[in-house]
């Protein structure tokens, strides 16, 4: 049963996303969404997938309360940037690359998701060689101040989650 369905879970969760946006159950849509959710997890197999350790949960609610509160800021420091007349316009974008001590692979998808949620921010590039990232900023003042925010932040309580 393993090899048929090896993401029970997953299966499930993606035929009752294809009903909701489907926005109604029939047969046909249930046979197709079922037919869909086998194929999506017969991928998800041949992907090979390292399985998630999961290990301090707890800091999780935490983690997502300051990341919406720094989406929340990052917008309106954005928006008072962009709203600016063009010739009062001061801002400097740039690249900081950082290095990350964090090697788990979901660790690093959540980390790239913070980020580029984040307006002003986006994860460019990862160098797994040597566990560097690139970021863009869009007002870039101090690049040691980008790296302290993302390491002390972001990595080190994802770390926590994660590794």
């Amino acid at each position: 049963m393993r090899r048929l369905l090896p993401y029970p879970a997953m299966a499930v969760a993606m035929l009752l996303l294809w009903l909701l946006l489907n926005d109604g159950v029939s047969v046909g849509g249930v046979l197709l969404g079922g037919a869909l959710a086998l194929a999506g997890c017969a991928v998800l197999a041949a992907l090979r997938l390292p399985r998630a350790h999961l290990r301090r949960i707890a800091i999780l609610p935490g983690l997502l309360r300051d990341v919406a509160i720094e989406v929340a800021r990052s917008n309106n420091a954005v928006a008072r940037l962009i709203l600016r007349p063009p010739r009062e316009r001061t801002h400097q974008p740039g690249f900081v690359r950082i290095p990350l001590d964090m090697r788990s692979p979901y660790g690093l998808a959540a980390l790239a998701c913070i980020l580029t949620a984040t307006p002003g921010t986006v994860w460019v590039d990862y160098d797994s060689s040597d566990g560097t990232m690139l970021l863009h900023v869009l007002d870039l003042i101090d690049r040691e101040e980008w790296v302290r925010i993302v390491k002390d932040r972001w990595e080190r309580r994802l770390m926590e989650v994660f590794e």
